[in-house]
């Protein structure tokens, strides 16, 4: 799927807008233990995504994403889902193996395939 970010950086928005929703804020530090990476990866991902205008990073530890980048990270997670929901529909496994699954292919899934499987999923619930 053609994007204007790299897949590392769709992971880290959609690592804010989860910790966000979990805890109410993310900081970096939180972000680099969800996605199991280094302070400094966090740090030089937000540099760029600061750049691109996805995330503001101020004064406080605290990461805000943007209108533009709440936008992306809202489209990122609902992908997430979908497939996650999907894998475990289709192939029965448990819910930990479809999420793991859904995250290695989320990135890459054209949008008509994923308007299929929405079509899909509301055919078949």
């Amino acid at each position: 799927m053609a994007t204007d970010i790299h897949e590392s950086g769709e992971d880290y928005l959609e690592a804010i807008l989860v910790l966000q929703k979990k805890n109410g804020a993310a900081r970096s530090v939180d972000v680099a233990k969800h996605l199991k990476v280094s302070k400094p990866s966090v740090s030089r991902a937000m540099s760029v995504l600061e750049e691109t205008g996805y995330v503001t990073v101020g004064d406080t530890s605290f990461l805000q994403l943007t209108a533009k980048g709440k936008a992306k990270a809202n489209e990122i997670y609902s992908r997430h889902v979908l497939l996650t929901q999907f894998l475990q529909k289709i192939t029965g496994v448990d819910a930990e193996q479809a999420e793991e699954n859904a995250c290695r292919i989320e990135h890459d899934i054209d949008s008509d395939v994923k308007k299929g499987i929405e079509r899909w999923m509301k055919e078949n619930s």
